[in-house]
């Protein structure tokens, strides 16, 4: 598995290159075999080259622009790249014009040394956490390849593409959980910081108002390294013990009907903590079990969607009919209810804050089940919407808290992958990324 500090540390010594990761990533999503051509829209393999190649000279020259400088990396289909066409995984936006500039993600991991290696497949517009595309194909998760199963989404390509090895970042958007879904259910650890942390300009919105831009990769370290590119606020987050971290355990919903795989893998979890002297203390919190008044009638998505989706409209039958109806959902949404909502979504952020105020994190399952199979989940439309509430339960409510979150995996080796959240109030990534680490460490004890 490849991590930034590895790879960093095989650079500077001599033991690799960028052009050799490169091509690497590039011959896993070329592999016949493998999932890359249906966990990426596009391929930039001549221009990956060259990057790494450029990044290999400065290397020799003594120049190291950043700790990502010369890795490969993945962009979900919604993020501007100048002088190429944002499709946001959809077919009828493929002869637009090419975006003018990178979005400011997009530049800032550039100028950050990132090697681009194409762009992943994604849910039509983000908008579902299933991860199913008809438009350009469904990338199957990594585990039980055979029967096939669901990635989760919205940034289905991006998990797929994370762990089957084809980079060592794939940067994502996570609106109700479309990175921490995937990552949980592909078994890789993804990070939804504070949506304010971190620019949002040339990203194709699904809700101005819960939108997040945040990095799928392989440990939480690699994680804070690219949200530092991210956000602009370099440096790594403190080094925690875990001895002596105070752990919220939610009492709610979001520890109901888990999966028997999740709930295992979950309390398994919380075990190892507490021996490694970490104190987890379950706390009812009542906010929780709320969720359906917080997204009744599609929420801030349903509202936002379809005012950004009024110019295309007339071509709502070229939408993936699932998409379609959740955007639809959005013309009889009334104003007075879209600002109660924001009263609403008020007074729960302060009433969680509340809570958790003397905790250094909130834990929780990242998704209360194992990835549905893909014919069970596209079965029909009931199926389909029953197994995207499911998916997005646990993780929605760190969006509407305006809060911040990563999900590593829990699960044994070679078991059904199960993420781990670990979760905050806005503006505490720095906070919750080294909790994160800590806690990573006590499980994979």
């Amino acid at each position: 598995m490849w991590t930034v500090a590895q790879l960093a540390a095989d650079l500077a010594a001599g033991r690799t290159s960028s052009r050799r990761l490169a091509e690497q990533a590039l011959g896993r999503i070329a592999d016949p075999a493998g999932e890359g051509a249906r966990a990426f829209i596009k391929v930039y393999a001549e221009s990956a080259l060259a990057e790494a190649d450029f990044s290999d000279r400065l290397r020799k020259a003594g120049v190291r622009r950043s700790p990502i400088d010369g890795l490969p990396v993945s962009l979900k289909d919604l993020f501007d790249v100048a002088g190429d066409v944002t499709r946001a995984g959809s077919r009828i936006f493929e002869k637009n014009p090419p975006a003018k500039a990178d979005a400011p993600v997009v530049a800032r991991l550039r100028a950050a040394g990132a090697v681009f290696v194409g762009r992943t497949n994604m849910v039509e517009f983000a908008f579902g956490g299933v991860g199913l595309n008809p438009h350009y194909g469904t990338p199957k998760n990594p585990y039980d390849r055979k029967t096939g199963r669901v990635p989760g989404g919205s940034s289905c390509g991006a998990a797929v593409a994370q762990a089957d090895g084809m980079c060592v970042m794939a940067l994502g958007s996570d609106t109700r959980g479309s990175v921490r879904g995937p990552a949980a259910l592909c078994g890789v650890v993804g990070f939804k910081p504070t949506a304010r942390r971190v620019p949002r300009e040339g990203v194709f919105p699904l809700s101005t108002t819960l939108d997040s831009v945040g990095p799928l990769a392989n440990s939480v370290a690699c994680c804070a390294a690219y949200d530092a590119v991210l956000s602009g606020e370099p440096g790594s987050p403190a080094d925690l013990p875990t001895k002596g971290l105070r752990l919220m355990l939610p009492r709610s919903s979001v520890l109901r009907d888990l999966d028997a795989e999740v709930e295992k893998a979950f309390h398994a979890a919380l075990e190892k903590l507490s021996r490694a002297g970490a104190v987890v203390s379950e706390v009812a919190v009542a906010a929780f079990d709320r969720q359906s008044e917080y997204f009744k009638s599609g929420g801030y998505a349903g509202a936002e969607s379809y005012s950004i989706h009024r110019p295309w409209l007339g071509r709502i039958g070229e939408y993936d009919p699932r998409v379609a109806k959740r955007v639809l959902l959005g013309k009889d949404f009334p104003a007075a209810d879209y600002l109660e909502l924001g009263q609403l979504r008020a007074a729960y952020i302060r009433e969680v804050e509340a809570l958790s105020a003397p905790f250094d994190a909130i834990v929780m399952p990242a998704v209360p089940c194992i990835a549905p199979t893909l014919a069970d989940a596209g079965r029909t439309d009931e199926d389909y919407f029953r197994w995207n509430d499911r998916i997005n339960r646990n993780s929605g409510l760190v969006n509407f808290l305006d809060g911040c979150g990563v999900t590593l995996p829990c699960h044994e080796p070679g078991a059904a992958p199960v993420g781990f959240l670990v979760c905050g109030p806005a503006l505490s990534d720095r906070r919750i990324l080294a909790v994160a680490a800590a806690v990573e460490r006590a499980i994979r004890q």
